[in-house]
């Protein structure tokens, strides 16, 4: 029996790149997004597809149970759907933390509400795998990155607990940690940026991200969405996958930073405020 894979955020980028993956490695593929007409190519390729907003509790109850009713089991549940709110901590409004449909509500509760209907069929399998995908800010937040960095931190730290609470039930979870992805995820986060009602303060510190795209500089350092599905599947078929796995030469520098004292990685960034300024 070929097994099953509940992928969230399928629309595009690493979601539709993750099913493409799965669906050629011949897994039972359940494709989801908020609008179900996004997926309608993976459909036709093969997979199921169903309406799902992470924030939605209810639809995030019925999608798990018509999984489990069509194929009788969920292997592997991806918890890929994101939200980016960029911009300086003090610009960014606290409703846009903890707004329905927004950063933690999407990066943070979305998981959870899946983690928690899939968790009891796996237990009862006492088999599955669940792999969040976070990101390198979530282990390293860097000046601009503070709301997404939260949220991609609480991830970090309920699969960190999950991880232990679901081994004794023969269930993996795995955290994914892309650096720079090729999708079109960053430029809405710097739309989202755009409508910001800045203080003015920190322009530098917008004008630093911006010289960064026209630099090239987070082309280099990008990986693609292809790149982090094969890992996603990678995970998802290991017999014992490791905790985490960064993806891309870009996420890997961006970890090793974190290794340094953090008064010499303000004093970097203060050097750079200063060369903009």
């Amino acid at each position: 029996m070929a097994k099953t894979v509940l992928i969230t955020g399928a629309s595009s980028g690493i979601g539709r790149s993750t099913a493409e993956v799965f669906l050629d490695d011949d897994w039972q593929v359940w494709a989801t997004a908020r609008d179900e007409a996004d997926v309608a190519a993976l459909a036709e390729s093969g997979c199921e597809t169903a309406e799902l907003d992470v924030t939605d509790a209810d639809q995030c109850e019925r999608v798990v149970a018509a999984v489990v009713d069509s194929a009788g089991r969920i292997d592997c549940l991806v918890n890929n759907a994101g939200y980016a709110q960029f911009g300086a901590v003090e610009d960014v409004p606290t409703r846009d933390l903890a707004a329905s449909g927004q950063q933690f509500d999407v990066n943070v509760y979305g998981p959870h509400r899946l983690v928690r209907r899939v968790m009891p069929h796996m237990r009862a399998r006492e088999s599955g795998t669940i792999i969040n995908v976070s990101s390198v800010a979530g282990r390293l937040a860097l000046p601009g990155q503070g709301a997404y960095a939260a949220s991609k931190f609480a991830l970090e730290a309920l699969s960190d607990s999950l991880r232990v609470e679901a081994a004794e039930y023969g269930v993996d979870v795995v955290l994914v940690q892309p650096g720079p992805v090729e999708t079109e995820f960053y430029d809405r986060a710097q739309d989202e940026r755009d409508e910001l009602e800045t203080t003015g303060a920190y322009d530098w510190l917008y004008t630093a991200r911006e010289d960064s795209r026209l630099a090239g500089i987070q082309d280099a350092l990008s990986v693609t969405p292809g790149a982090v599905a094969l890992t996603i599947r990678d995970a998802a078929s290991a017999s014992d996958p490791d905790p985490r796995y960064p993806v891309g030469d870009g996420a890997k520098l961006i970890l090793m930073a974190q290794h340094l004292p953090a008064r010499w990685r303000d004093a970097a960034f203060g050097v750079l405020r200063k060369l903009i300024d």
